[in-house]
């Protein structure tokens, strides 16, 4: 019937009858030959429970941990089918409004003894597969089941479980949508990994555990991707003053003695000991990559990119004053790229600021690269080599500097980012 009237516009009217046809057939299949291996629902109740203000609240201690517990499952569950019939039908779902509806009728319900409400998936998928389009179906229903269980509670005693069974099956697996499991091997494994824990979870532990395995598996992976984030390395496109990836950018040349590093997460607690250890490991090894400027034996700068780092906590601005110490005990210097204001407030009030020193913050990655091979140069009392160079060919820095720069003079963003001001 559901595919009759999906089929012909005048025959839509059997879509919704498919239901009460599977329970009007298996209640007659049972009236007539009382098989007595068919389990039916049996004897239900005439009636609503009479209204009742709760006044005795001893149990409220015991049960909390169970509401709290309930609480979770039911809004898992009622926003999971809502935005999957959003999604199946196209519009926005306001999770507010849906959160506050379903608060209301467990307020309301409390005051007649019912069950904790909560969006099923199986009732809601009959809903939808019955044609509902507004929420005048849901007071349709309660009107209905209302009158039903004050006149026809008799009627529901031979109802096969198996007919209810065979609807909510029939109508499950319309909402199975098979190619988004397609879409998410295709662009990410973790994701169809997630699906996959979640469905079979789902399948033989049922809804409730399903739900909860799901979102623990995804929290456990966001915080394994928070507390692992990705770092490049970048190096300068050729001819630009442009810093990129040089794994994504192969052309992308680095400075010897100088690591410039980009941290693409927020810094705190959680990740900082990875961040150091990766640190380290770029200080020893940087490779995949043409070197340009004096050669040198060892790092002698760290440039860190901050940009793309939306905040930073304190435990990790205590590791990074440690790093500081550590760097500085064997010659090497910190510089910082284009923090945004909230980073940057939170280095002064932690006086990483003052123990960096002002002049290594910078508004660019060029400019902070810029000033480190000219401190380098000034330091060392020499002009360096450039790598690639024979011996017998050396030039100044701001001269090679300006030749790779399209002979331009040195722009007066290479000032720090701070001034004497205080932030």
């Amino acid at each position: 019937m559901k595919h009759l009237g999906k089929s012909k516009k005048s025959l839509r009217f059997l879509r919704a009858s498919g239901p009460l046809t599977a329970v009007i057939l298996g209640t007659s299949f049972v009236k007539i030959f009382h098989p007595s291996s068919i389990s039916v629902v049996g004897e239900i109740p005439k009636g609503l429970p009479k209204f009742h203000i709760p006044r005795e609240f001893q149990y409220a201690e015991s049960l909390i941990s169970t509401a709290v517990v309930i609480t979770g499952v039911a809004i898992l569950e009622s926003v999971g089918i809502a935005k999957a019939l959003a999604a199946k039908n196209g519009y926005e779902l306001d999770s507010n409004q849906e959160l506050f509806g379903l608060g209301m009728a467990n307020i309301c319900g409390s005051f007649f003894s019912a069950y904790p409400a909560t969006g099923s998936f199986s009732r809601s998928a009959v809903n939808h597969e019955g044609g509902a389009k507004t929420g005048l179906s849901g007071i349709t229903t309660g009107f209905t089941m209302g009158c039903a269980l004050y006149f026809l509670t008799p009627l529901f005693r031979d109802i096969p479980q198996c007919a209810l069974a065979a609807i909510v099956i029939s109508v499950g697996i319309s909402l199975v949508d098979y190619e988004e499991a397609l879409f998410l091997w295709r662009v990410d494994k973790k994701d169809f990994l997630l699906w996959t824990i979640t469905c079979i979870t789902t399948l033989f532990l049922g809804i409730e555990i399903g739900v909860l395995v799901g979102v623990s598996a995804s929290l456990a992976f966001v915080i394994h991707e928070s507390a692992n984030p990705y770092i490049a390395v970048l190096g300068r496109l050729p001819g630009t003053t442009v810093y990129r990836n040089i794994e994504q950018y192969p052309e992308a040349y680095v400075y010897n003695g100088i690591v410039v590093v980009r941290i693409d997460a927020p810094i705190y607690f959680a990740n900082i000991s990875y961040i150091k250890d990766r640190l380290r490991e770029y200080e020893l090894s940087c490779s995949g990559s043409t070197k340009h400027g004096a050669e040198s034996e060892r790092i002698y700068f760290v440039i860190i990119e901050m940009a793309p780092v939306p905040y930073i906590d304190s435990s990790a601005v205590q590791a990074l004053k440690d790093l500081h110490q550590e760097y500085k005990s064997r010659e090497i210097q910190i510089a910082i790229s284009n923090p945004n204001r909230k980073v940057l407030i939170t280095l002064s009030r932690a006086g990483l600021i003052e123990l960096i020193g002002k002049r290594w913050y910078f508004v660019s990655v060029h400019d902070a690269v810029k000033a480190c091979l000219e401190h380098r140069q000034n330091v060392h009392g020499s002009t360096p080599r450039m790598g690639g160079q024979t011996p017998g060919r050396q030039t100044g820095f701001l001269q090679w500097q300006r030749r790779h720069d399209g002979g331009e003079e040195s722009s007066p963003d290479e000032e720090p980012l701070l001034s004497q001001k205080e932030v």
